[in-house]
């Protein structure tokens, strides 16, 4: 099992104490997990339609939110962002304009800049995703499509076609950037802009 908390400090700390679970088992339930999670809420929320949304959060024009969702304190949320199938923002996270979050946990003062696409991914805390940077979750041109992670130098079997990334805290993921479905990365990870992350 791949130990959470050495990549996302915060992970067992908050809401996630419970789940000792590989991050693509995670995902794959992400849906009832946000929906038990609307129990340990406090009455900063506002919960309607499957949305909780904390009072303090900013939510521009023609945003999309489909439930679950839990959209945590201070955090923004640019105009025509679309979030759906299970979407998790910590703290003062930041979603910028036109960004797509499929299925995904977002930790505290995460910023995703702008027209970046995020999927079936658990993203840490302090991860900046510059302009136009994914986290690709599916392998379209493969025939077999199952997704494998490397922890380890050791390969893992995730027996799943959807699953994006693990990105440890404070992580900087340029511009453009394309991390491929089953990356990895540790904590304070650098990708360079335009780089493609193949751990495969």
């Amino acid at each position: 099992m791949i130990p959470m908390d050495a990549f996302i400090a915060q992970f067992s700390a908050g809401f996630f104490h419970n789940q000792e679970k590989d991050p693509w088992e995670i995902t794959s339930n992400l849906t009832n997990i946000i929906e038990a999670l609307f129990r340990e809420l406090d009455a900063g929320y506002t919960i309607a339609n499957g949305i909780a949304l904390h009072k303090t959060a900013i939510i521009e024009s023609n945003v999309v939110l489909k439930a679950p969702a839990i959209i945590g304190a201070d955090c923004f949320i640019g105009a025509n962002a679309y979030l759906r199938n299970g979407v998790y923002l910590g703290k003062s996270v930041k979603i910028g304009t036109g960004c797509e979050i499929k299925t995904s946990i977002i930790f505290d003062n995460s910023a995703i800049a702008h027209f970046n696409f995020i999927g079936d991914s658990i993203i840490g805390s302090h991860v900046n995703f510059e302009a136009g940077a994914i986290a690709a979750n599916h392998y379209n041109e493969r025939a077999d499509k199952k997704i494998s992670v490397f922890y380890n130098a050791a390969r893992i079997e995730t027996h799943c076609e959807k699953f994006g990334s693990l990105v440890g805290d404070h992580s900087k993921i340029g511009a453009n950037a394309v991390l491929s479905p089953g990356t990895i990365l540790k904590p304070q990870s650098i990708v360079k802009r335009l780089e493609l992350i193949e751990q495969n």
